[in-house]
């Protein structure tokens, strides 16, 4: 596996070694000891997976309490996937990250705690599975609106976006309960 660090260093992007022949395919889609030796050590306790139509947007959430690190990769499709650091003591605070991951370039993307995360479906569909570092948490459960002006992210949209009505009463990075 090789790691790469964004605009953010905290958020990787991680590339398998790929092994491939005439009959297909095969690489580890994590390996924890891999992912150490480069400098990512996170313990997963949940794995959850989406599908979801082009265009559909969900974030960006986070969690304010049991923040949640997630190991984000697709098995179907391509998304637009960002990353926004919550903290405010940190000298990227309010800046976002944006990587295309698709089942072609098998790409992944570790979203650290304490940073929002969305994706834009931008293909037909999309099948997105991630690990986390801690369970869901309702309760706790955040979202900044997609378009926040000050964010700025450019979403790669063609038309308008199908949200949940959780992401349409997003707030904005001003108004939201962010880290120390």
């Amino acid at each position: 596996m090789q790691v790469n660090r964004t605009a953010i260093p905290e958020v990787l992007v991680i590339e398998p070694k790929v092994f491939g022949d005439e009959r297909g395919y095969f690489y580890e889609s994590y390996n924890e000891r891999e992912l150490e030796k480069q400098g990512l050590r996170a313990h997963f306790v949940q794995d959850n997976q989406s599908r979801s139509a082009r265009n559909v947007l969900r974030g960006l959430h986070y969690q304010v309490r049991q923040a949640q690190g997630k190991l984000v990769r697709v098995t179907a499709g391509e998304i637009y996937d960002v990353a926004v650091d919550l903290h405010r003591s940190s000298p990227t605070f309010g800046k976002w990250t944006a990587v295309v991951l698709s089942a072609e370039n098998r790409r992944m993307c570790w979203v650290p705690p304490g940073y929002a995360h969305g994706f834009l479906v931008t293909s037909d569909y999309a099948e997105v599975q991630y690990k986390t570092t801690d369970y869901w948490a309702p309760q706790h459960e955040r979202c900044i609106i997609w378009n926040d002006r000050d964010l700025g992210v450019p979403w790669p949209l063609k038309g308008e976006p199908v949200l949940s009505q959780k992401d349409r009463a997003g707030l904005s990075l001003k108004e939201a309960e962010v880290f120390p």
